[in-house]
């Protein structure tokens, strides 16, 4: 699996978001500079969030974006689709879509797997866990084990 630019801006953007959620609407600008995200990308991020629904912008003075709703029912998932569309395809297509024969057929099966884990773990972990630093318990094992931190 691989993350693209446009999905690790939208969560650090809703991570921003998601830390300031008691205090007034945060602006493009300050977005982009607390993450250092390019500010022309993260209007277009943020416009396309807007739309989605997942945040609401505010006009004026005091303008700017707030989540739509608490940081508690914003998986780290949702934001990901949101940009970016399906955690896990093969060339563009979902798993249930594609067809393998002979000795690939068990292909299929394996990145159905791979599917179920990456949204287990996605779905799984809030914005407010992230933003406060509190990963669910069987994230943060996974994390423990020397080589998850190392390429082979």
């Amino acid at each position: 699996m691989r993350i693209s630019a446009r999905a690790d801006y939208a969560v650090r953007a809703a991570l921003e978001l998601a830390a300031g959620q008691d205090s007034r609407p945060l602006t493009a600008a300050t977005i982009a500079e607390a993450q250092q995200i390019p500010h022309k990308f993260l209007e277009g991020i943020l416009a396309d969030m807007r739309r989605s629904g997942m945040v609401v912008s505010q006009r004026g003075g005091r303008g700017g974006f707030r989540l739509a709703k608490p940081a508690e029912q914003i998986s780290i998932a949702d934001v990901i689709r949101m940009v970016d569309g399906p955690l896990v395809s093969v060339r563009g297509a979902r798993p249930p879509e594609l067809y393998y024969t002979g000795p690939a057929e068990t292909l299929l099966p394996l990145w159905i797997a791979l599917r179920a884990h990456v949204r287990h773990i996605l779905d799984g972990v809030s914005l407010a866990d992230v933003a406060s630093a509190k990963l669910p318990d069987a994230v943060a094992d996974l994390t423990e084990n020397p080589d998850a931190w190392t390429n082979p």
